[in-house]
């Protein structure tokens, strides 16, 4: 199996900058009026800002050539960025110099900010009169939380504008080779989650455990034993085709296809990490070659 890289284009590379180093909600210093010497503030009549507008926008999984071009020009134009874990460096990198940034990215115990205080981020942006880009990794309403921040906002008499992203699923699927639908092998499509929001993963196991059906599994690799045991017991035969994909359309990317009984072992010794996708199904079974097969050390 051969190893597939993408490599940002010269434009995007001379655009590349560092993320942020502050500390979450950090944004750089804004002139509030006056200056050191004392000088009167500005007057107390003048007009408040307009209050600005939410822009929930799916980043995709990483490709930045896979952004949608109303994302990439909302990000090109934004004045305030609030970007997750998930937004691949390279997206990262079309933020403008110039715009306020924030990371509030989710790892597995690890979170920059709570999914409160990020709702009221978004809001408080949005009244100092600024357009605001929440960036999301995938699609902000495939497992991205886009319906709770979306809730927030038009909560507090806010627009709230939703833009489309590639769910990692699809472009898993684009850089394998591995179709998520088959004629003869998948008529039916499944996404979960693998984190519920108890900490469980008390799952429909009936429902996911069913022939023909593709499983693709979001943040589940922490749980991947106790996954791919429930499919088993609950009627997947042990040596269904199975599949987990880390870091899916980026130059990172790598993966290992399995069995669900070997998946678990397989992925400790490829050391394979999170971010990454369970698939399940026979469909895996159609890999052309594509499929990764990095061990850690390729993707330390």
């Amino acid at each position: 199996m051969h190893a597939a890289h993408h490599t940002p284009t010269a434009a995007l590379a001379s655009r590349r900058t560092s993320r942020s180093s502050r500390a979450p909600g950090d944004t750089p210093a804004r002139s509030r009026g006056g200056d050191s010497s004392g000088a009167a503030p500005a007057s107390l009549d003048q007009a408040p800002p307009a209050v600005g507008k939410v822009h929930l926008v799916g980043a995709g999984p990483g490709d930045p050539e896979l952004l949608t071009l109303r994302a990439a020009r909302l990000i090109a134009n934004a004045k305030a960025v609030v970007y997750d874990h998930l937004v691949g460096d390279a997206i990262v990198d079309l933020i403008p110099p110039t715009a306020r940034r924030v990371y509030a990215g989710k790892e597995a115990g690890n979170h920059a900010l709570p999914q409160h205080a990020i709702n009221q981020l978004l809001v408080d942006l949005a009244r100092e009169g600024l357009d605001v880009v929440r960036l999301k990794g995938g699609d902000p309403f495939i497992f991205g939380r886009g319906g709770e921040e979306m809730q927030a906002v038009q909560a507090a008499g806010i627009r709230c504008e939703i833009v489309p992203g590639i769910t990692a699923a699809a472009g898993a699927a684009s850089c394998t080779g591995i179709p998520l639908t088959h004629r003869e092998h998948a008529q039916t499509l499944v996404f979960a989650t693998g984190h519920l929001k108890d900490g469980t993963v008390d799952l429909d196991w009936p429902a996911l455990a069913r022939p023909r059906q593709t499983l693709v599994i979001y943040m589940g690799l922490g749980a991947l034993e106790a996954i791919c045991t429930q499919l088993i017991a609950h009627g997947l035969p042990a040596t269904t085709p199975a599949a987990v994909i880390h870091a899916a359309t980026t130059p990172a990317q790598c993966g290992v296809h399995s069995t669900l009984a070997d998946l678990p072992n397989d992925v400790r010794e490829r050391g394979i990490r999170a971010p990454a996708l369970i698939m399940v199904g026979e469909v895996i079974s159609i890999d052309p070659g594509m499929l990764l097969t990095q061990t850690l050390a390729t993707t330390a």
